[in-house]
C-alpha cells in the first residue's frame, strides 16, 4: 500500500477480513479471509512504528489464544509459538480468548492484552510475548467477578495517552479498575455507574461496564457505555455521572470517542439486555459534540430496518481527515463512514458475525 491509504481490520467468528482503500475511503476491496474458521475477537493497528504493526487475537482449535503479528499490513503474518498467551504453570487456569489489544501510545514497545478469564498480559516488544501481570490477577476482588452473558473477560484497555505508568480496564462483570503506578496496584473507579442487574446500592465493583473510551482533549475524561446506562467521569474514572438523557435508549455495547477533538463520542444504542436490537428495529449511531450533554442521531445512508446489534468493538475510528467511522454487525455487514458519521455506505456484506474492527489511514 502506498502512503495515506487505508487499511480496515474485520474479526469475526469466522477469520480475519482485511479491507484495504485509498485515503478517500470510498471503494474499497478485500482480500480473502485469514485464519478462516477461527475466532478473532480483538485486533489492534500499532502504529508507533516507523512500519504499522497489526495484531490479532486469534483462538485456533489446533493453537488455542494466540496474538498474530504482520509488519506488511496483514499481506503475510506471525504466528509462531512466542505468540500465545498462557498463564504461568500452577496457576489452575488457561486462557480461553483474547478479548482485547491495545498498544500504549506513551510507550513505543508495549502492548497489553485482556483475557477471558479476567488477567491482564503484558508485552514488552510490541505483541512478541506476553506476561501475566500478577497484581490483577492476584487482586482481592477477583474471586468475586462475575461473568457477562459473553463469558467473565477483560474486554477493554485505556492506556493513558501521555502516562505509561497509568492504564485504565473494565471487565464484564466487575466493573472498571485503574492503575496509576504501571500495574503494581488497582483500585476500582465505579463510584456512580449503577447496576440495575443488583438490588440495593451499587457496590464498590461488579459493575457491567461494556466499553469505556478516553476524550481526545482530557485524558482524564472517560466515557463509559454500561448493561444500562451511559456515564462520563471528569475525574479519570473516581466518580461519574449518567449522560443518557437524549437517547432513544441507554444499553449498548460499543461507546467511541472522536481521536482528535474533545467532547465528541459515539454510541449505537439497543432496546435492553432482554431486547439486543436498535429501538423500533431502526439502525442508527448518535453522536455528542458536548461530552454528552445533548445527542443527535446519524442514520443517513444506513437500513431503514435492521434488527442488528454492534458489539462492543465492533465500532472503531481512523485517523484521516476528516475522521472515518466503521461499524460491524452481528448480521455480517460492515457500514462506513468517511465523514464523521454524516453520512454511511454498506462496504462489505454476508459476513460471519463480526466481533471487532479497527482502521486506519497509514
Amino acid at each position: 500500500m502506498a502512503v495515506s491509504d487505508a487499511i480496515l481490520l474485520a474479526g469475526t467468528r469466522k477469520g480475519l477480513f482485511i479491507g484495504r482503500s485509498d485515503e478517500r475511503r470510498e471503494q474499497w476491496s478485500w482480500d480473502a479471509p485469514v485464519f478462516p474458521m477461527e475466532e478473532v475477537y480483538s485486533v489492534a493497528i500499532d502504529e508507533r512504528g516507523p512500519v504499522p504493526r497489526l495484531l490479532a487475537g486469534s483462538t485456533s482449535m489446533h493453537y488455542g489464544p494466540q496474538v498474530v503479528r504482520s509488519d506488511d499490513l496483514g499481506r503475510t503474518w506471525d504466528r509462531s509459538h512466542t505468540g500465545t498467551v498462557r498463564f504461568p504453570e500452577g496457576l489452575g487456569a488457561s486462557v480461553e480468548r483474547v478479548w482485547q489489544l491495545a498498544p500504549s501510545p506513551a510507550d513505543g514497545d508495549v502492548v497489553w492484552a485482556g483475557t477471558q478469564p479476567s488477567a491482564l498480559f503484558r508485552s514488552g516488544d510490541r505483541g512478541e510475548t506476553f506476561e501475566l501481570v500478577r497484581s490483577l490477577w492476584d487482586h482481592p476482588h477477583r474471586p468475586e467477578w462475575g461473568e457477562g452473558f459473553g463469558g467473565q473477560a477483560i474486554h477493554t484497555i485505556v492506556p493513558h495517552p501521555t502516562d505509561p505508568d497509568v492504564v485504565t480496564i473494565a471487565m464484564s462483570t466487575g466493573g472498571v479498575y485503574r492503575s496509576s503506578d504501571g500495574g503494581a496496584t488497582w483500585a476500582p473507579h465505579n463510584r456512580g455507574i449503577t447496576t440495575e442487574f443488583l438490588p440495593g446500592e451499587a457496590p464498590e465493583f461488579g459493575q457491567c461496564v461494556h466499553k469505556v473510551a478516553v476524550d481526545a482533549a482530557d485524558p482524564d475524561r472517560l466515557y463509559a457505555q454500561n448493561h444500562g446506562g451511559v456515564f462520563r467521569s471528569d475525574d479519570a474514572g473516581r466518580s461519574w455521572t449518567s449522560i443518557s438523557a437524549g437517547l432513544p435508549a441507554d444499553f449498548g455495547f460499543p461507546i467511541v470517542a472522536h481521536p482528535r477533538r474533545g467532547g465528541t463520542v459515539y454510541v449505537y444504542p439497543l432496546v435492553g439486555g432482554d431486547e439486543r436490537f436498535p429501538p423500533q428495529g431502526h439502525p442508527a449511531v448518535w453522536r455528542s459534540q458536548d461530552a454528552g450533554e445533548t445527542w443527535h442521531e446519524l442514520a443517513a445512508g444506513l437500513p431503514a430496518e435492521a434488527w442488528t446489534a454492534v458489539l462492543r468493538d465492533g465500532f472503531g475510528t481512523d485517523r484521516g481527515e476528516p475522521v472515518g467511522l466503521h461499524v460491524g454487525t452481528r448480521h455480517g455487514a460492515i457500514w462506513s463512514s468517511n465523514d464523521e458519521g454524516e453520512s454511511w455506505r454498506e462496504i462489505l456484506t454476508n459476513l460471519p458475525d463480526v466481533l471487532c474492527v479497527r482502521a486506519a489511514v497509514v
